[in-house]
């Protein structure tokens, strides 16, 4: 998702009536079509907050000519930091921006209180290290950029978890960003609670898949949605599911909710849960250990899945299991 950016005589006080920019979190895909489209870009990074600040270091804004996507401060900097960006485009050079205590922009208010220091890269589409960054989120494998700001590289990175990690060097200028591949979330079911998850993940920005059996030809009218009509086991081996995918079983077919979680528990997937009564769990998971399930497999089952937030309807269960996925996801801890 990307907006219009303001016209160059637009000042730093310009901003978007409503920033629907801000809903991406993984600025790639807008990478990988600004140099499909032969666009320059200008890609930001948030590299250091200090007190309060609303996003964590390695959230990433990009910058086109006449494009936005991705947010650093919820409002506060990134109309000013979309002109420092566009002016980076213009003279090739790169920025550090400061925003807070110590910065030469003291109109600016950080009503946090933060102090963010922010990474502009001007980069052509036809950067090596950038290309290779798409390519990596393609083969769902984890990536280290290293840059210099002036400089940089691209390539695998080694086990990483959910989410960004940074690592910022001062003397000399070096940062490190991890990025994980994009979440995949897959929902085995069909009735309104899936449908609820389903379009959750992928408003979410998960890469979100649902799991119907012999479901009916016409794929659910969820936009983004990937839907698999094959047996439960064969749809999730075809999937293969990798440690930054997360599995919700919820069909009420018991056949069926045992054939995903077998393969599921048996996978490397971060998180695998399934709906049902808690009263029907300990049969559940004896049937389970029959079909050769572990002790260690079954104590990685959510059952019943999500955070008990004491909602029935499906978007109010769909909440609670996207809340425990987060959870799972940021390393929260939270308990079901």
């Amino acid at each position: 998702m990307t907006t219009d950016l303001p016209k160059p005589d637009d000042g730093p006080g310009y901003f978007a009536d409503w920033p629907m920019f801000g809903l991406v979190d993984d600025i790639r895909p807008a990478m990988r079509q600004a140099m499909a489209a032969g666009q320059a870009f200008a890609l930001v990074t948030l590299i250091s907050a200090d007190g309060g600040s609303p996003r964590p270091p390695g959230a990433q804004m990009l910058v086109t000519h006449n494009s936005l996507s991705g947010f650093l401060s919820g409002g506060c900097v990134e109309a000013d930091v979309a002109l420092h960006a566009r002016r980076a485009l213009a003279d090739g050079g790169f920025r550090r921006l400061i925003y807070g205590d110590g910065s030469p922009w003291p109109d600016i208010r950080l009503l946090c209180g933060a102090r963010i220091e922010i990474l502009v890269e001007p980069l052509s589409s036809q950067d090596q290290a950038a290309r290779e960054l798409v390519e990596l989120r393609d083969k769902r494998i984890p990536a280290l950029w290293t840059t210099h700001g002036a400089a940089r590289r691209c390539g695998p990175a080694g086990a990483v978890g959910a989410t960004p990690s940074l690592d910022l060097r001062l003397d000399p200028f070096e940062v490190k960003l991890t990025l994980p591949p994009q979440r995949r979330l897959v929902v085995v079911g069909a009735d309104p609670t899936a449908l609820a998850i389903a379009q959750l993940g992928v408003d979410m920005g998960y890469e979100t898949h649902m799991v119907r059996p012999r479901g009916p030809t016409v794929p659910p009218p969820v936009a983004g949605l990937h839907y698999h009509r094959r047996a439960a086991g064969e749809a999730l081996d075809g999937i293969k599911l990798d440690a930054w995918s997360f599995v919700a079983v919820a069909t009420h077919d018991t056949d069926t909710d045992e054939a995903a979680l077998i393969n599921a528990l048996r996978s490397s997937a971060a998180y695998v849960g399934v709906l049902g009564a808690r009263r029907r769990l300990p049969e559940r998971l004896s049937r389970l250990a029959a079909q050769g399930l572990t002790a260690l497999d079954l104590a990685r089952l959510k059952a019943p899945i999500g955070l008990d937030l004491g909602g029935k309807s499906p978007f109010e269960i769909a909440v609670a299991v996207m809340a425990e996925i987060t959870a799972t996801a940021n390393g929260a801890g939270a308990e079901s």
